[in-house]
């Protein structure tokens, strides 16, 4: 269907989400149209609001609308435990959890050298540098369980073990409510290899 060149642009422009492909732009793009002038506003503003006002906390690199999160100033956290995700995302999903007390460091990513990212483009100095300085025992590693994710773990292990550091990884294996059957070889592997005592 043609639509005015100003749905156009919105569709154009909603397509550029992840996830959302031509259908679902169109979708929304109308759905907007329907709303009061007052609540596309409102979206719109918290939108851009969202996008000036958010900053990365200086501590761990976890989102922030101030100079430190709400994590890092929260002061009933273990401070002796520091958890290495990926992205701000992955810090979402472990509070989700609300079984994790510790704090956070965000590497802002994953060791990829097909997509040119390595090392140095991760906020690895900036966890030296916090570990040095800090108290913490132990960092549990929560990169994601692909490839890029395994490498990165093994970096960031292979660089803070010498530091006398307890490292740890989550463990990996098979979801609650998930069949033995449509498991792969390797997550069954992991599975069995963070087995634990009942």
């Amino acid at each position: 269907m043609i639509y005015p060149e100003p749905i156009s642009r919105l569709i154009e422009s909603l397509q550029k989400l992840p996830g959302v492909g031509p259908k679902t732009a169109q979708r929304f793009a109308l759905f907007l149209l329907s709303l009061p002038r007052d609540q596309v506003v409102a979206i719109a503003r918290s939108m851009v609001d969202a996008r000036d006002k958010t900053r990365y906390c200086r501590i761990c690199g976890n989102f922030s609308d101030d100079e430190t999160c709400t994590v890092c100033r929260d002061k009933r956290r273990d401070n002796t435990v520091i958890c290495v995700v990926q992205d701000s995302r992955d810090v979402l999903a472990m509070e989700r959890t609300r079984e994790y007390k510790g704090l956070y460091h965000v590497l802002g990513g994953a060791i990829s050298p097909m997509d040119g990212i390595g090392p140095e483009q991760l906020r690895m100095r900036e966890l030296l540098e916090r570990i040095k300085k800090g108290r913490a025992r132990e960092v549990i590693l929560a990169t994601n369980p692909n490839v890029e994710g395994e490498a990165t773990a093994l970096y960031v292990a292979r660089v803070l073990k010498p530091l006398g550091l307890k490292v740890t990884r989550i463990a990996h294996g098979l979801p609650v409510g998930g069949d033995l059957e449509y498991a792969d070889e390797v997550t069954l592997s992991r599975a069995l290899e963070g087995r634990r005592d009942v």
